[in-house]
């Protein structure tokens, strides 16, 4: 692997440029990357890491031609992440067939496949949490952007190819280097500001009181240097199939908010308010990944200390990872 290239797409995003941070500290610099540097703080993202070049996402096939002995792997994080995009055609090219012809590209080279499927292909969650292949064609997917990952997942296993590639479905990742994810960066980085600036921290009144108290609705949080380090570990672990990026633990909405407050040195102040009534019908209240395939979990961060990681170290000082 020393000697060829590692192919990381999505490279300047969340995820992608920590797997180029953790591979520079292994003493990888052998890296191609593909995004498009279309916002500030995606630039900054890359500032201080090293790789061979940087391409577009629209020239990365060009690049590829006659190199296939040149590379060793590819890591694909690159896709429209947005959950509220209504256009479909868009999201099937850029997301579904983009990825399925890298993957061809990759397996009929010999080339280890790492793709990022998400937790939004679980949809509701009435189905469960599990990554096993014999329950991928019950799942439903709440949004556009889940569908679209969930017929990548489909298409590979009925191509027959998914136990030779990896697919990793993520859960709630957050950390540094997402301050130029707008609307789809994490409630961490979104709470922040207005602790700073009004102290208190609104959050969704229960849309199935039954079930869960206000605030009390769950997620799988995964600190991003965790989940990136799992990614990696696929370039030497070399199972093929799905596999879910969570920690396994349910985390609610209140005690996240608890842990930004205590990060600041604040005390907790939340307020709660209705949800809009066109997201009731898409919002997941519990996710909870199922890590039965890992034999060992071996996080290096919890909840509250990954947040007391994120703001003293990185929001509050405007570093990056």
């Amino acid at each position: 692997m020393a000697e060829k290239v590692i192919v990381i797409t999505g490279a300047a995003g969340l995820i992608g440029s920590g797997v180029v941070r953790h591979l520079n500290d292994l003493g990888h610099a052998n890296l191609i990357l593909v995004d498009e540097l279309d916002h500030s703080e995606k630039v900054k993202n890359l500032q201080g890491k090293q790789y061979q070049t940087l391409l577009p996402i629209s020239g990365l096939f060009n690049w590829l031609q006659g190199r296939e002995s040149e590379i060793s792997a590819f890591i694909h994080l690159g896709a429209c992440s947005d959950t509220l995009e209504q256009n479909e055609s868009y999201l099937l090219e850029n997301n579904t067939r983009y990825t399925q012809r890298l993957a061809e590209y990759a397996l009929k080279n010999g080339q280890r496949f790492i793709y990022a499927s998400s937790a939004a292909t679980y949809g509701d969650g009435s189905k469960g949490f599990s990554d096993a292949h014999d329950l991928l064609d019950l799942l439903q997917p709440l949004n556009l952007y889940g569908k679209s990952k969930h017929l990548f997942d489909l298409w590979a296993k009925q191509e027959g190819v998914l136990d030779h590639i990896v697919g990793l479905k993520y859960f709630n990742v957050f950390g540094p280097n997402e301050n130029h994810k707008g609307r789809m960066a994490s409630m961490v980085y979104k709470m922040i500001p207005v602790i700073q600036q009004e102290g208190v921290i609104r959050l969704f009144k229960s849309s199935e009181p039954e079930k869960f108290a206000d605030g009390g609705q769950c997620r799988d949080f995964i600190y991003v240097k965790d989940a990136v380090k799992m990614t990696c570990d696929f370039l030497n672990d070399k199972r093929g199939g799905i596999f879910n990026i969570g920690r396994g633990e349910p985390t609610t909405w209140n005690e996240l908010a608890g842990a930004v407050f205590k990060a600041l040195n604040k005390l907790s102040n939340i307020e709660y308010i209705d949800m809009p009534q066109d997201l009731v019908r898409q919002y997941q209240n519990y996710t909870c990944a199922e890590m039965g395939k890992y034999k060992e979990l071996n996080f290096s961060y919890d909840t509250d200390e990954a947040v007391k990681d994120y703001i003293q170290n990185y929001i509050l000082l405007d570093r990056r990872w």
